[in-house]
């Protein structure tokens, strides 16, 4: 899974060092590559909601993630791809990993289902 935490925001709403026929590019690549599994954009930062429930069971809800750096969880791709390394190539090309964003390799978790 490619978790792409945006950085900055221009202006216009896009993440800083990359536009909207970026992001059109990467997501052709990856479906004519033939590994896109699933992928979203997520909405607005405004529209989060952060649960935690204690020990006891007690539930809090709060508005936003409160995150304790300007980067922003934006979306995710699924690929299927042979290895890490292939993996952190599509990263790479991910317009998210440009301008102060980071792309966040990870396996999808297989319990044997």
């Amino acid at each position: 899974m490619l978790l792409i935490h945006a950085g900055a925001i221009e202006a216009d709403g896009t993440p800083e060092g990359c536009d909207v026929q970026d992001w059109m590019a990467f997501d052709k690549a990856v479906r004519d590559a033939g590994i896109l599994v699933s992928g979203e954009s997520l909405a607005d930062l405004v529209t989060a909601t952060t649960v935690r429930v204690a020990a006891d069971g007690e539930r809090t809800v709060v508005d936003g993630p409160f995150a304790e750096s300007r980067e922003v969880l934006g979306g995710f791709y699924v690929i299927d791809v042979p290895d890490l390394d292939t993996a952190l190539d599509w990263a790479a090309r991910c317009p998210g990993s440009r301008g102060g964003g980071a792309v966040v390799v990870r396996p999808v978790a297989d319990f044997g289902a």
